[in-house]
C-alpha cells in the first residue's frame, strides 16, 4: 500500500493530529530506504498508549510483529516489562513501542532500538518533552543511594536526551498536550539502498551454503576470514558495530566446522549473547543435512560423526579448548582482558567483538588485550564488518541512538594529548553541568570511562549526569581529558540504615559499608564518609608516565579534610592491586566467590584520611590477617598465588608471629636439620603470613613465595604442588620449602630458635 502526503496539524480537525497519517507516511519512507524511523508522542500516558495504538494502525503492521515495552498490562501485542528489554536482542521487530512514562532506563532504549528491522518504526511514549527531566521513575530511585534521595537525582540525562530528539533527522514530535505534530520527521536521501548479494567464492573451504547465507560483501569476508580456525595457531578477529551480522558470521563457521566433524565451543558473557550464533550454525547443519538427531540442546548441537557446537560459560571456555577444539569467543569486548588472554591456549580462536553496542562495550579488548594477542604465538587475521544488514546505511535511528547513548564516545585522539605530562596537566572537578554544557568534553571523559572497565551500559551515562552520590576529576591537556577518574560517596548512614544492613538488607551504591557490615558484621562501619573510586583510566597514549597515580595523589590531596577514606573494589589481578599499594591504598578484604563473568576474587582497598578512617581500617586490616590463614585453606584455596601475594604485601599493618619454643625447634629442625614441616604446619603458616606481608623483611624469590602460599596457606597436596610450580620431584619441593624456611627463622627467631639453629651449623 502506498500513501502519499506529511500530515500536520491543518490535516486535522483542530487539536487532534492525524498520527495514522504521520506513521504510515514514516513507514512508506522506511520501507523505500529500508531504514528505521522514531516516532516520538509526548503527553499523558492514557492517551500515548491510545496514540501508538493508532501509530501501528497507520503503518499497517501485523499484530505478532508489534512489541509493547511497558509495565502496563491488558495488550493484544507481545507485551515486555522494561525491566526484560534484553529479552529483545537478537531478535527483529517491525514497531516497538516503549513507555518510557515508568521504568525507562537508558539500557531499554538501547536494547529496543536494536531489536527493530529495517523499514521499522521505534515509538516512544513520554511525558510533556518541557517537563520530563522533572519527572522521576523507578530508574531515578535507584539512582538515589542512600542516604541522598530520589529528590536528589538530577534530570540531565533526559535534558540531553529532549534536545537530540528535537533536532536529529528522521524523528517525528507529536505533542498530545498541544494537539500538533512539533516535527513530522520526514528524512529522505538521494542515493540507493539496494546492496546486491555477494558471490560465492570459488576457493572456499567452508560449504557453498554457507556462503549463500551470506547478505553483505562485508559478511561474506568475514566468513573467508574465519576458515583459517582450521589451522592451530590461527586467531581471528571480527570487529562491527552491533547489526553488521558478525555473530552470523561466527556461526556460520560454527556450522561449517562442525559438519566436518570439529569441536566448536562457543563463549559470550551469557547464553543470550550467543544465541544468533547458534541459530546460525544450526540452521547451516540442518540445510546441509549434517545435523544429528540428538541435538536436543539449542546451545549443544550434535552434527553427524563427531562434531559438535556448544556453549560453554566463559570462566570454564579456557580449559574447555582442548588440542583439537575451535574456541570463538562471541561479544568480545563484554569480558575482561584476563579471562580473554586465557582463551590463547586453544590452538584457534576467534574474537568476535561489538565496537559500540547497546549493552556496552568496554575498549579493554581494543586497547588492553589486543597487544597480548598480537605478542601471541597465533598468526592473527583481522576482518571488520561496516555496512549493517538489518537496515541500510544512514539510518538515522541508528545514529540518534549512538549520538543519544553516546554508544560512539572516543577519548581524544593520540596527536592532541601525546605532549602531557606531570608538569603540563590540570587537576579539574568536571560537575555534571560542565559536562553538559560542553559535548566535547562529555564525550572525552565518558569514552576514557568506557576503556576503564570491560562492561560499559548507557545507564553509566545517565549515573554520571543525574546519579547525586558520583563524582568525576579529571586531568586534561590543552582541556583535552588525558585521565579520569569516576568517584562514589559512600557512608554516613544513620543507625536505621545501618542496621538494615547489618541484618541482611542491600543498600545501593555502598559497596565498602555493605561488605564491612553485612559480611564482617561491623555494624559501625557505614558511620565513616569515604570516595570510592569506581573507575580510574588513563588514555592508552600517555600510559606509563605516572598519570594515574598523579590523578590519585591528586584527588587525596582534595578530599584529605573532607572525607575519612578513601577505596576501591575491583577483580584482583596481581597488577592492579600492585598499583594500588603503590598509590597508598592497603588491603582488608577478599571476596570468598568469585564473579560470574570476570572469574576474577574482589579486593577490597582503603587508604584512611582521618581517625575514623584508621580506625575503621586498622579494624577490618586486623580482621583481614586474623582471617585470611583459614580462608586460604578454605574458600580461597584456588586463589593465584601471585595474587594472594600481592594481596597480603599491601596489607597494613604487618602480621606478627607468635612461635611457642617447641613450634621454634620445629620449624628450625625443618628448615636446618631432619624435622617435618608437617609436624606444626600452623607455626609456618605464621611464619609465611609474616613474611608475605613484609617481604622486604628477607629475601625469599618470587618461586619460593610461591610456594608459601600453595603448600603452607592453602594446604595443597605435595605432588601437584611440585608439578604446578615446577619441581622435578616432590622431594626436591619438599627441600625447597625447608630453605625457604630459613630466611625467615633468622630474621623472625627467638633466642630458642637461634639456639636450636646452631646445633646444625
Amino acid at each position: 500500500m502506498t500513501r502519499s502526503g506529511d500530515p500536520s496539524v491543518s490535516d486535522s480537525p483542530a487539536g487532534t493530529p492525524d498520527i495514522e497519517g504521520l506513521a504510515a507516511a514514516r513507514r512508506d519512507e522506511a520501507l523505500a530506504t529500508n531504514q528505521r524511523r522514531l516516532v516520538v508522542i509526548s503527553g499523558e500516558r492514557d492517551s500515548g498508549i491510545d496514540a501508538a495504538f493508532d501509530v501501528v494502525r497507520g503503518a499497517d503492521v501485523p499484530d505478532d510483529e508489534v512489541t509493547f515495552v511497558t509495565t502496563r498490562e491488558g495488550f493484544r501485542f507481545e507485551r515486555i516489562e522494561p525491566r526484560h528489554a534484553a529479552n529483545l536482542l537478537g531478535t527483529t521487530r517491525t514497531v516497538v513501542v516503549l513507555d518510557a512514562h515508568d521504568d525507562f532506563s537508558p539500557n531499554a532504549l538501547g536494547r529496543v532500538a536494536g531489536a527493530i528491522d529495517g523499514g521499522g518504526l521505534l515509538v516512544l511514549l513520554t511525558p510533556s518533552l518541557d517537563e520530563w527531566a522533572s519527572t522521576r521513575n523507578s530508574f531515578d530511585e535507584r539512582l538515589a543511594v542512600p542516604p541522598a534521595t530520589v529528590e536528589d537525582v538530577s534530570g540531565r540525562f533526559r535534558t540531553r536526551l529532549v534536545s537530540t530528539l528535537r533536532d536529529h533527522p528522521g524523528v517525528a514530535l507529536v505533542n498530545l498536550d498541544t494537539g500538533t505534530v512539533e516535527r513530522d520527521g520526514a528524512y529522505e536521501q538521494g542515493i540507493t539502498f539496494d546492496i546486491p548479494l555477494p558471490p560465492v567464492p570459488r576457493d572456499r573451504l567452508f560449504p557453498r551454503r554457507a556462503y549463500e547465507d551470506c547478505l553483505t560483501a562485508d559478511q561474506s569476508d568475514a566468513l573467508a576470514a574465519l576458515e583459517v580456525l582450521h589451522e592451530d595457531d590461527a586467531a581471528v578477529v571480527v570487529e562491527a558495530d552491533r547489526g553488521r551480522g558478525k555473530s552470523s558470521a561466527a556461526g556460520l563457521a560454527a556450522g561449517s566446522l562442525a559438519a566436518e566433524g570439529r569441536d566448536v565451543v562457543v563463549t559470550a558473557p551469557g547464553k543470550r549473547n550467543a544465541a544468533e550464533v547458534f541459530v546460525r550454525a544450526e540452521r547451516l547443519l540442518d540445510d546441509l543435512g549434517a545435523l544429528s538427531d540428538g541435538s536436543a540442546d539449542a546451545f549443544d548441537l550434535s552434527a553427524r560423526g563427531s562434531g559438535r557446537v556448544r556453549y560453554v560459560p566463559p570462566t570454564e571456555a579456557g580449559a574447555e579448548a582442548g588440542h583439537e577444539t575451535v574456541l570463538i569467543v562471541d561479544e568480545a569486548a563484554a569480558l575482561p582482558v584476563r579471562l580473554l588472554s586465557s582463551y590463547l591456549d586453544a590452538p584457534a580462536v576467534a574474537f568476535c567483538t561489538t565496537v559500540r553496542g547497546y549493552e556496552g562495550a568496554g575498549r579493554g579488548f581494543s586497547v588492553r588485550f589486543r597487544d597480548r594477542l598480537d605478542e601471541s604465538s597465533h598468526e592473527v587475521t583481522d576482518v571488520r564488518l561496516d555496512h549493517p544488514i538489518r537496515y541500510a546505511v544512514g539510518d538515522p535511528v541508528e545514529s540518534w541512538t549512538f549520538r543519544a547513548l553516546l554508544l560512539d564516545a572516543r577519548p581524544p585522539v593520540e596527536e592532541l594529548i601525546e605532549d602531557a605530562a606531570h608538569s603540563t596537566v590540570a587537576y579539574r572537578r568536571l560537575t555534571p553541568d560542565d559536562l553538559l554544557a560542553d559535548e566535547h568534553l562529555l564525550r572525552e571523559a565518558f569514552g576514557l570511562l568506557v576503556l576503564a572497565h570491560y562492561r560499559t551500559e548507557p545507564d553509566d551515562l545517565a549515573r554520571l549526569l543525574d546519579a547525586p552520590n558520583l563524582t568525576l576529576r579529571a586531568l586534561t591537556f590543552d582541556d583535552r581529558v588525558v585521565s579520569v577518574a569516576l568517584l562514589a560517596r559512600e557512608g554516613g548512614l544513620d543507625a536505621e540504615t545501618r542496621q538494615h544492613m547489618y541484618e541482611g538488607g542491600r543498600i545501593r551504591g555502598n559497596m565498602l559499608p555493605d561488605v564491612f557490615t553485612s559480611q564482617l558484621r561491623d555494624e559501625q562501619a557505614g558511620v565513616p564518609v569515604g570516595y570510592r573510586v569506581m573507575r580510574i583510566a588513563t588514555h592508552h597514549a600517555v600510559r606509563s608516565r605516572g598519570l594515574g597515580s598523579h590523578l590519585l595523589s591528586s584527588i587525596r590531596n582534595e578530599f584529605e579534610d573532607d572525607a575519612d577514606y578513601l577505596g576501591v573494589g575491583f577483580g584482583a589481578t596481581p597488577e592492579l592491586l600492585s598499583f594500588w599499594r603503590d598509590n597508598g591504598y592497603r588491603t582488608v578484604h577478599l571476596s570468598t566467590t568469585r564473579n560470574d563473568t570476570s572469574g576474577e576474587y574482589s579486593a577490597l582497598m582503603m587508604h584512611p584520611l582521618s581517625d575514623a578512617g584508621e580506625a575503621l581500617h586498622d579494624r577490618h586490616a586486623r580482621w583481614f590477617l586474623g582471617r585470611i590463614g583459614d580462608v586460604l585453606t578454605d574458600a580461597l584455596s584456588d586463589l593465584d598465588p601471585d595474587v594472594a601475594r600481592a594481596a597480603l604485601a599491601a596489607v597494613d599493618p604487618e602480621f606478627e608471629p607468635s612461635l611457642s619454643p617447641y613450634e621454634w625447634r620445629v620449624v628450625v629442625g625443618a628448615s636446618y636439620g631432619p624435622g617435618q614441616y608437617t609436624s606444626a604446619p600452623g607455626a609456618f603458616k605464621e611464619l609465611a603470613l609474616a613474611h608475605l606481608t613484609a617481604p622486604k623483611n628477607a629475601s625469599l624469590t618470587k618461586l619460593e613465595e610461591r610456594l608459601l602460599v600453595r603448600k603452607v596457606l592453602q594446604a595443597r597436596p605435595w605432588t601437584p604442588v611440585a608439578e604446578e610450580l615446577g619441581f622435578h620431584s616432590t622431594a626436591q619441593c619438599m627441600r625447597a620449602l625447608g630453605d625457604a624456611f630459613e630466611p625467615l627463622v633468622n630474621y623472625y627467631g627467638t633466642d630458642v630458635a637461634a639456639a636450636e639453629r646452631e646445633r646444625y651449623e
